[in-house]
This record gives structure tokens, sequence and C-alpha cells, in this order.
């Protein structure tokens, strides 16, 4: 048995959290994370890309069903790349029964990603969800467990369903996952993703190994509910509070705002870490964790560590594009960042972190030049029709499109494009006509600290240098820098 970590690197998508980060991470003993989110996208698009490095091919070399891989490289793989102003070739949205040809897609995806994490070291990687993004997670957890993966990490939501998929899919057997439909009750049976891998495998493989589940929580009472109501065994939690980046749980109560329209987090939203240690699993905290003293607090208490996003979201080797990175860490170092709790950015309903940083998507004369269009779709909701057929909306599609499938009009007003500007926040922005899409940088409150893990005279720090801050004073041997030769490969 690997040993528990006690730093997660956490996972930030999309493809911040990519595999060249969650590798330097594992490489120095913790637990590396790669995003699971748009890994279709992202295959996709760096083939398109004409493979910078051919990595994508060398994990591919490595996927087991060899005739699928073909098939995924024949059709995006463009030599030398697409010409900078060409868009790239769109995907087909998923749905409840999405076409073979993006299952696979999203099967070897998942592969590749947390593969080239796992390439040449005997370290832990792990590979972060949403539940809010529910149609690709059975094609997405064989994936990554084909690969692997040793942890399964998610939130943005309650995964009751995740333990059990992950069982089946360690025996190759048919799993079934029910997809939330708005307005419908909790039995609606006839809304479910099947994935049954006896019909993708090529011949047959042992049974794979199930990975551990850790649910991102952000209360007790969830954790222990979880326990008792999953469909298999939890392992563990991650124990987020309101100053992580990303999606952040709504406040507790009836909901209060700041002057600047901020939901107000209170002390029914503080986790009770006596309560989790009670629940008889590891726990690892996150959201305001990020230094030494505040590991230590949590070992104290019964922790088994804890989980930090933002301050590897910044080092050398993460996947958010080097200009966005940039910009926003001589803020911090002035002192003049400013990270904005939108209660309406996103269309999960979910309070979004945004960065604010001129020319990105937080900027408001920037998005409001944008023209509206939802053509990724991962933060779709399912509805069901006047005809009980399902259908896809999103409040951040076209007004007039989102309110002619029964959507209030009111749930589009401050919605962004939370799924193309991450994929641009990747350095793979979709082109329109004469401009590309833009980004919307998420990132913790802890943003604000970032420049502590900056040695004297330096402007740029590595995930090596975060774990050893994190692990001073913690008694744990300090964390080797990866050879210069391996440390930072294209995305």
């Amino acid at each position: 048995m690997k040993q528990r970590p006690v730093v997660i690197q956490g996972g930030m998508g999309v493809a911040v959290s990519n595999w060249v980060l969650a590798r330097a991470v594992s490489q120095c003993g913790q637990l590396g994370v790669v995003s699971g989110t748009a890994l279709d996208q992202m295959l996709a698009r760096r083939l398109q890309d004409g493979d910078p490095g051919g990595h994508m091919r060398r994990a591919m070399d490595r996927f087991p069903f060899r005739a699928m891989a073909q098939r995924v490289w024949d059709t995006y793989y463009v030599p030398g790349g697409k010409a900078a102003g060409r868009p790239y070739k769109p995907l087909p949205l998923r749905t409840v029964d999405s076409p073979r040809s993006l299952i696979e897609l999203i099967v070897v995806g998942n592969f590749v990603e947390v593969w080239l994490a796992r390439d040449g070291h005997d370290g832990l990687v792990g590979i972060n969800y949403l539940e809010k993004i529910q149609i690709p997670h059975l094609p997405s957890f064989y994936g990554a467990m084909l690969a692997g993966v040793d942890y399964v990490l998610m939130g943005a939501g309650i995964p009751m369903k995740v333990p059990g998929a992950l069982d089946r899919l360690a025996n190759h057997e048919l799993a079934t996952y029910p997809i939330h439909v708005v307005g419908s009750s909790a039995d609606d049976e006839a809304a479910a993703v099947v994935f049954d891998p006896r019909e993708y495998m090529e011949h047959d493989l042992a049974p794979l190994p199930r990975p551990q589940f850790l649910a991102i929580i952000s209360s007790s009472l969830l954790g222990q509910t979880l326990i008792k109501r999953a469909n298999g065994y939890v392992d563990g939690f991650v124990v987020e509070g309101p100053t992580a980046g990303g999606h952040n749980a709504p406040p507790r109560g009836k909901p209060t705002f700041n002057d600047d329209g901020e939901p107000i987090y209170g002390e029914r939203d503080v986790v009770d870490l006596e309560k989790m240690a009670a629940l008889g699993r590891p726990f690892w905290m996150a959201g305001g964790w990020g230094t030494a003293a505040k590991l230590q607090e949590c070992l104290a208490a019964g922790a088994a560590g804890i989980q930090v996003g933002t301050a590897f979201a910044f080092c050398e080797e993460s996947g958010l594009r080097a200009d966005y990175k940039r910009a926003l860490l001589d803020k911090a170092i002035d002192g003049t960042i400013r990270v904005y709790t939108d209660p309406l950015a996103s269309p999960t309903s979910f309070p979004f972190k945004v960065a604010q940083l001129d020319g990105t998507m937080s900027a408001r004369d920037v998005y409001e030049a944008r023209r509206r269009v939802c053509d990724l779709g991962y933060l779709r909701e399912v509805y069901r029709g006047a005809d009980g057929s399902l259908g896809y909306r999103c409040p951040s599609e076209p007004v007039h499109a989102y309110v002619s499938k029964g959507g209030n009009v009111a749930e589009t007003v401050g919605r962004k494009c939370v799924c193309n500007g991450l994929m641009a926040n990747a350095g793979h922005p979709q082109v329109r006509g004469a401009s590309a899409e833009v980004g919307i940088v998420t990132a913790g409150d802890d943003l604000a600290q970032i420049a502590r893990f900056l040695a004297p005279g330096q402007t740029t720090y590595g995930a090596a240098d975060v774990i050893a801050h994190l692990l001073s004073g913690v008694g744990t041997s300090a964390p080797v820098r990866p050879a210069a030769s391996e440390e930072l490969a294209p995305a």
C-alpha cells in the first residue's frame, strides 16, 4: 500500500491541474491530481494543435484498445497543428445517449491525462470531477481506471452514486448513473447514463484496481449522509471551505450579501473538525489551509492533511496560460489583487470565485461584448419537455434559446460562459471570426498571499517549492525537485 498523502494538490479545471503539474507533485511524494473536466475537448484540441512534444501519441500508444485510440487520432490529429486563425473542430454535445465516437474520446482522453501524470514514477495520482457534470462520468471513470488512477475526487454536488460505479467498472461490468432532471423527482429512472465497458473492449482484461474515492464536502453532516446512503464505500473526504477557488457551496441558511453582492458566510459554514474526525474516515481540509502552520493545526485535530489549489495554480508546472499567470502574480506581489465571489457567473448557480483581471471575462466590458453562445455545453442542465422527452439548456446560452426551452429569463442575468472561459485559460481558446475566446480565471482568496512561495529575487516558483513550504515543520523529508530535463513538458 502506498503511503497516504499529507498534501493533496487541488484538481483545478480546465487543465490548470494538468498532467505536468500532477506528475511534479506526485514525484514529490504527495497526491498529484489532474482535472477530469473536459478531457475530451483537451485531447481533441491538443491533437489539432499538432501534439507538441508528442505526449498525446506517447500515451495513446499505451492505451489497451489500439483500434479505439487510432480512431481518435485519425479524427483529430492535424500534422503541424491547425492554422492559428482557424477554429477548433466542434465536438458533439454530451447527452444521455451520446454517440459512440464521443464516448470513445472521453475514455481515451481520461486515460491519456492520468497515464502521463503517472509516467516515470510510482507516486500517487488522482483525478477530480464535478458532480454537476454528470453525463460523462462513467466513461471518464473507466478511462482513468484503465490508466491506473489511485484516487477519484468529486465535488460540486452530492456524489452518492460514485462508489458503486467504481466498484462495477473495476470488474468491467455495466454501470448506470442517474442524471438530475430539473423539476423531476429523484426516482426518475428514465434519466440515466448507461455504460457497458464490454461494448468497447477489444479484448479481455484482468479486473482493474478500484481507486479510493474522496468526496469533496462542506459539512460533517454531508459526510455522515454519504457514509450512510452512498451506494458503496466512501474512502474519505476533502472538506472545502468558502475561501477555496472554483465553485463554492452556497452559504447555509437564508442568503445574505455584502455591499459588493458577494454571498456572506457565517458560523454555520465553519466545519467542526472534531465532528469530522468522529466520522472515522480520513479527511483533508481545503480552502485557506495552505500554510505550514495550518497543516500542523489540521494534523493535530485528526485530519490526514490538507488540499491546496491556488498555490499550485500559479506555479511553473500548472496549465494556466503564462500571460494570465504572470499578470496575476504581479498583482498579488504589489497588493492589488482582488478575488470576487460571484453568485451569478456560473450556470450551476453555485457561487464561483473569479480573479479580477483586465482582458478576461471578469471585466464587464469584455464579457458584455461577447456574443452569447453555448457550444461546449458541459454545464447544461437536463429538463423534461412537455412531451416527456429530455432537453438540454444553459443559462449562459442565448437568452431567447434558454427561454424557448422553458427557462426563466431571470436565470440568465449575470451568467458567464464558464466552459469557454476555462478552456481559454488553458491556452486552447475557440476562435470566432477575427477573435478568440478569453479566459475566466478562478482562484481562492489565498491568491493575495501567493508571493510567499517566491524565493528572494525570483519571479516564479515550482510545485516542489510549495510542498517544501507546506511540509516545513511537519517532520516529513523535503521534496526533491525533478531533474531539469523532466521538470516541465508542454501541456
